[in-house]
């Protein structure tokens, strides 16, 4: 068979590839494009595509912090601090103002909270979290100052806001900015593109910035704490709020479920108080961070449930659009992604 025998065959295949691509639809109708309804009113249709907008989300991980604090006070005796090393001919002393710091681990961090997805270029979410860390004392210029108990507990209620700062969308239209030199009538390279634009790109990566407020639950030396008279623990949470910056990346392996790991920091504010709590130091904390977790999209596209519909993809009943496949499946699968 001859070339120009297959050429009309050949153009023709290309036409319909190019309406395929230009409308986003799969075999059974579904429009990638428009909403099609998920309900049968319209109150419950505008309800489901509102839910579906929000994400459930837990992540766990571990963290490395710093503690440094400078030290200046004329009641240094009223501190746990002290010279440790260096005795006879230190050339610092507690009336000096002292550079102190200390470092050690937090672990677990655990996290809970919710994402709001405005229009695949930024995220609004919020959640609650839990964090146990350790205690060292912090040293600098011959001195030594210990904390009061050994490790601490923190819970924190926070909120995020982050950038898209590229996905499946922008892939698309860096690939359509590679390929301008290339003619519209160039169908090989049109074909081309097209195919690499519709391949599966589940990566995310977000630049998210955190605020909020810390609770300071348990940082004391039990050993002071004899149950007849209340201990008031000296190290608290300063009132500003902490912030902090991290990058998110994201997998998704479904259109409801992804895997992300973040990593980041976080900058909070401490105060130690003297015994007699006639003052107190500034203590800073810088928080380094790298968590992993699970996001799991509210569907708003129900389940069938029609009896003897074998159909797994997303599909119609009655002007209605359903899922066929479990939230963790792809519902509109392409070629290797069926098992």
């Amino acid at each position: 068979m001859t070339f120009r025998k297959l050429l009309p065959s050949f153009l023709i295949l290309l036409v319909v590839q190019a309406n395929a691509f230009g409308q986003d639809e799969d075999i059974f109708g579904i429009s990638e494009r428009a909403k099609q309804p998920k309900s049968e009113s319209a109150a419950g249709n505008v309800f489901r595509n509102a839910v579906e907008m929000f994400a459930l989300e837990f992540s766990t991980g571990a963290a490395y912090h710093q503690m440094n604090t400078m030290f200046y006070s004329e009641k240094a005796s009223l501190y746990p601090i002290s010279q440790y090393q260096n005795l006879d001919n230190s050339s610092y002393s507690l009336q000096d103002t002292l550079s102190l710091s200390g470092n050690a681990w937090t672990f677990p961090l655990i996290n809970t909270g919710v994402r709001l997805n405005l229009f695949n270029l930024l995220t609004i979410g919020g959640g609650y979290g839990i964090e146990w860390g350790n205690l060292s004392p912090m040293r600098g210029n011959d001195h030594e100052f210990k904390f009061e108990g050994a490790t601490y507990q923190i819970s924190k209620f926070y909120g995020t806001v982050g950038l898209v700062l590229f996905d499946a969308k922008r892939r698309q239209n860096i690939l359509k900015w590679q390929y301008r030199k290339y003619s519209d009538n160039n169908l090989y390279m049109q074909s081309e593109l097209r195919q690499r634009a519709r391949a599966n790109y589940p990566w995310r990566f977000i630049l998210e910035g955190e605020f909020g407020n810390l609770n300071l639950k348990k940082a004391y030396d039990p050993a002071l704490d004899n149950g007849s008279t209340p201990y008031v623990p000296r190290l608290a949470v300063a009132e500003d709020p902490y912030f902090g910056m991290s990058l998110r990346v994201e997998y998704d392996f479904s259109e409801y479920a992804k895997l992300f790991v973040k990593g980041g920091a976080e900058f909070r504010e401490f105060t130690y108080a003297a015994a007699d709590f006639s003052e107190f130091q500034n203590i800073d904390q810088n928080i380094y961070a790298l968590q992993a977790g699970m996001a799991i999209k509210i569907p708003g596209t129900k389940r069938c449930k029609y009896s003897g519909c074998g159909v797994v993809m997303k599909h119609m009943h009655d002007g209605v659009e359903y899922r066929g496949s479990s939230i963790f499946n792809m519902q509109n699968r392409k070629i290797g992604q069926w098992y």
